[in-house]
């Protein structure tokens, strides 16, 4: 991988993550361009890359278990009445340019293809925000336009018939540590009581950091959030959660989730604070 298939990103001056534009990957990862490693301002590292558990987790980005059939997720398909599968389904998220590169963000757009055809265009946007002396906010922004004449749908294991798996859409691969992170909402606090649910925003906390996820628009807010702590560390957001999302023709589903990365272990109130200071009331 040269230098030139990286980029790095900085917050209040510090780079705290590196986003890796064509990844050499094997299809079964179905391979996408990511964030890794992403830092707290002390530098701690909080996201992991190709774990002995999960080898297609890919740090941050935009993953998808099931796109009319097409695995842009990585590892196994789950097939209803089946279960998980070894299928030569795997799709690839291809780079096409930046139309913006700054050291504190970028635009990029991305075609995801699967069997040689184009199914969708993706604009991505992400952007790197001082909040203070110790948190810094990750504001991601992807678009994804059918670019098929037909309709495009998107799946999940759920919507296939594996109950409490609608994962599929922004992912967040946490580090794995000797103890379990903490999970709460504003409301609600531990992985049975968060996962699956809508909240404004959702905490995971380390030994030495937390991460706070927030929907900024409306339309992301409405989608439940699927949250593992116990098996491994990761968060992510549920575009097909109880039925296929369908797409038209031209069409484009838009999600916005702002993530405050902070040293240290947050309350609520306090992770509550740091969503208002990077989204807003």
């Amino acid at each position: 991988m040269t230098s030139t298939d990286t980029l790095v990103l900085r917050a209040a001056g510090r780079p705290v993550g590196r986003y890796v534009i064509r990844p050499e990957l094997p299809a079964r990862l179905s391979p996408r361009p990511y964030l890794h490693p992403v830092t707290t301002l002390a530098g701690t590292a909080v996201t992991e890359v190709s774990p002995a558990d999960h080898a297609h987790h890919l740090g941050v980005g935009v993953a998808v278990p099931d796109v009319e059939g097409h695995n842009f997720w990585g590892g196994r398909t789950f097939v209803r009445g089946r279960g998980p599968a070894e299928l030569e389904n795997h799709g690839v998220q291809r780079h096409t340019g930046f139309q913006l590169r700054d050291p504190d963000g970028f635009v990029e757009e991305l075609r995801w293809a699967a069997a040689g055809t184009n199914l969708l265009r993706e604009r991505r946007t992400v952007a790197a925000t001082g909040l203070t002396a110790t948190a810094w906010a990750l504001d991601f922004t992807f678009s994804l336009t059918n670019v098929t004449p037909g309709p495009v749908s998107i799946g999940s294991p759920a919507t296939n018939g594996r109950p409490g798996a609608a994962y599929g859409g922004f992912f967040w691969r946490a580090r794995k540590e000797e103890g379990t992170p903490s999970v709460f909402t504003a409301g609600r606090e531990g992985e049975t009581e968060v996962h699956g649910t809508r909240a404004d925003w959702l905490a995971l906390a380390g030994a030495d950091w937390t991460l706070v996820f927030a929907g900024a628009t409306e339309e992301t807010r409405r989608d439940p959030w699927f949250v593992r702590a116990a098996e491994y560390p990761g968060v992510g957001s549920s575009l097909a959660h109880g039925e296929r999302l369908a797409v038209a023709p031209g069409g484009t589903v838009v999600r916005r989730i702002v993530t405050v990365v902070a040293d240290g272990r947050l309350r609520p109130d306090e992770a509550a604070a740091l969503v208002r200071k990077a989204v807003g009331p």
